[in-house]
């Protein structure tokens, strides 16, 4: 009989413990952090602001074998990163339309 493994005591996958986090030291955080963070200055977040991302919509969609496969491979979170290359792909062609009126509207008006 296999034995049943318990529950994860940690939360989801991108959900964050926030009881642990309250926690945590200072110095833990200053130790585990990545070197690049280490010489931030002091008032590097005062003008960040809160970002809300945008809400997703669940769909089907039929992509070719290989395609999925390879997102696959870059680990969780494939379907974010192809997200990520979607509104890439739309944001350029967002700009290059913007780019063409453009052009249209000066060419119409020499």
């Amino acid at each position: 009989m296999k034995k049943r493994s318990k529950a994860p005591e940690s939360p989801r996958r991108g959900r964050a413990d926030l009881a642990r986090l309250r926690e945590v030291s200072e110095d833990e955080i200053a130790r585990t952090s990545p070197e690049e963070l280490a010489d931030l200055p002091t008032d590097f977040w005062d003008d960040a602001e809160i970002v809300t991302p945008q809400p997703k919509e669940a769909i089907s969609l039929r992509v070719d074998q290989d395609v999925l496969e390879w997102f696959r491979e870059g680990g969780p979170r494939y379907q974010s990163r192809i997200n990520a290359v979607l509104r890439s792909y739309m944001t350029a062609a967002k700009r290059r339309r913007r780019r063409r009126s453009i052009r249209d509207t000066e060419d119409q008006t020499d």
